[in-house]
């Protein structure tokens, strides 16, 4: 698949996700299989920019190609602004969000409450493509509710208006992550479009993304919760459409230190205090699917420095390797 210049291999693309996508976790990502990580959210307000957590969103320093950059916002002139603003940043893609259902976004009619007005979505898309000189895609959903299914529409406006690439979420706005995405109108938008689209939407495992691209007919898949303390799915997927085969699951041993690696780059991009404190959700969601999980997060997260949270978590994990029950001693 191809994005403008750039060639999209795998057809494995991590999703953006606030919060999470940030730069520790998309070197990450696209070490062990993504052809593509977005960035999380970054605001088109140019009020904001100088903050330290936009300097630390628009930080794409040693970065591998193709950097995608996602902006958010309503309006057609300041968003063309922000595209053109990451670009001088590193940006290689621009990504429009109309697909956050998030209330705090919505009410500020940006992200998927933009499906509602379908000539403003014309508007945006045409300021950003005619700002930028790389290429624009685009995330939405499949409607605002189930009455107003109207991504098919949403989508013929942004291939007309020069979007080199689509994302669909096969959910509307109001289902927010409930219940089953649906893939029939993600296929419905493929039929009827000549530029990728990418199908994004409960894709959990190998077996489901093969499947989701065989039903849509998309041109990749966009993985998002799936990956949050998981993000090896992301190779397994990745091999298995490419041979048919499953990977095995990554020892406890690999686990350890993917994580560990991940901890100590969080440290290092965000210092030790915020590094420690946003450690805390990556660590509970490695260790989310086993049984000792409620003990190691009540322990770990009391960790209030870098050298701790560390020990912590490789004495969980050794523990676990050697087929016994952590005992935390580090905690002293």
């Amino acid at each position: 698949m191809r994005i403008g210049p750039h060639t999209i291999a795998p057809r494995v693309i991590l999703a953006p996700m606030a919060g999470v996508t940030d730069k520790p976790f998309r070197l990450l990502c696209k070490r062990l299989g993504a052809g593509l990580a977005v960035s999380e959210m970054t605001t088109s307000d140019p009020r904001f920019w100088g903050t330290e957590k936009s300097l630390r969103r628009m930080d794409h320093v040693d970065e591998p190609d193709p950097v995608s950059v996602q902006i958010a916002g309503t309006e057609p002139r300041i968003m063309a602004e922000a595209a053109r603003h990451n670009v001088d940043h590193g940006a290689q893609i621009i990504d429009i969000n109309m697909g956050c259902p998030a209330k705090k976004v919505c009410n500020a009619w940006a992200g998927s409450a933009l499906m509602r007005d379908e000539a403003l979505v014309a508007r945006i898309v045409q300021a950003v493509v005619q700002a930028v000189d790389v290429p624009v895609t685009l995330k939405i959903r499949t409607g605002w509710d189930a009455a107003h299914r109207n991504a098919p529409a949403i989508a013929r406006i942004a291939e007309d208006a020069g979007i080199q690439a689509l994302a669909v979420h096969g959910r509307t706005r109001d289902q927010q992550y409930a219940g089953q995405a649906e893939y029939d109108t993600i296929a419905a938008i493929k039929t009827a479009l000549r530029i990728p689209v990418i199908a994004n939407g409960d894709i959990d495992s190998p077996e489901r993304a093969a499947f989701v691209l065989r039903h849509t007919g998309a041109d990749a898949v966009m993985v998002g919760r799936a990956a949050q303390g998981r993000p090896w799915i992301l190779r397994e997927i990745a091999h298995y459409l490419d041979t048919g085969e499953l990977l095995p699951a990554p020892s406890l041993g690999e686990v350890r230190d993917t994580l560990l690696g991940h901890l100590r780059a969080l440290h290092a991009f965000y210092g030790e205090i915020a590094g420690v404190r946003i450690a805390r959700k990556h660590l509970g969601w490695y260790a989310k699917d086993r049984p000792e999980n409620a003990a190691f997060r009540g322990i770990v997260n009391r960790a209030e420095t870098a050298q701790a949270q560390l020990a912590l978590t490789r004495e969980y994990f050794d523990a676990l390797a050697a087929g016994d029950s952590p005992s935390f001693r580090a905690a002293a």
